[in-house]
């Protein structure tokens, strides 16, 4: 499979977010909570983002986390069981440069979809 990141690998429609939103709850950790639908509809995975300005107030800050998380799904999606994925930022991240940010979010990343693989 290519690693890119076709308009068939993302959720578009509010209520593909809802369900998986509803469903149950893939992996955890310090930033993001994942999250998939109950039933997996047997379609290639899907990629989703909930990225508030709650906890991301700049826009900067939330293109930036959203563009590392993109790559990282982008590059492991091969990887990952059939379904949809929605990564919902649920924490404040520490204040830090964007360099800084982008390494302390690329990690968590890689940490929840290796859980999700491996599962």
């Amino acid at each position: 499979m290519p690693s890119d990141f076709p308009s068939a690998a993302r959720l578009h429609r509010p209520s593909e977010y809802a369900a998986a939103l509803k469903g149950r709850r893939v992996a955890r950790g310090a930033l993001f909570v994942v999250s998939s639908p109950r039933q997996p509809e047997g379609t290639p995975v899907r990629l989703g983002l909930v990225v508030p300005k709650r906890y991301a107030p700049l826009a900067v800050t939330r293109n930036a986390i959203k563009r590392v998380i993109r790559e990282a799904f982008r590059l492991r999606r091969s990887d990952l069981p059939e379904g949809d994925l929605v990564f919902r930022l649920v924490n404040r991240p520490d204040p830090a440069s964007l360099t800084v940010l982008k390494r302390q979010v690329r990690a968590e990343v890689d940490a929840l979809l290796g859980k999700i693989s491996s599962a």
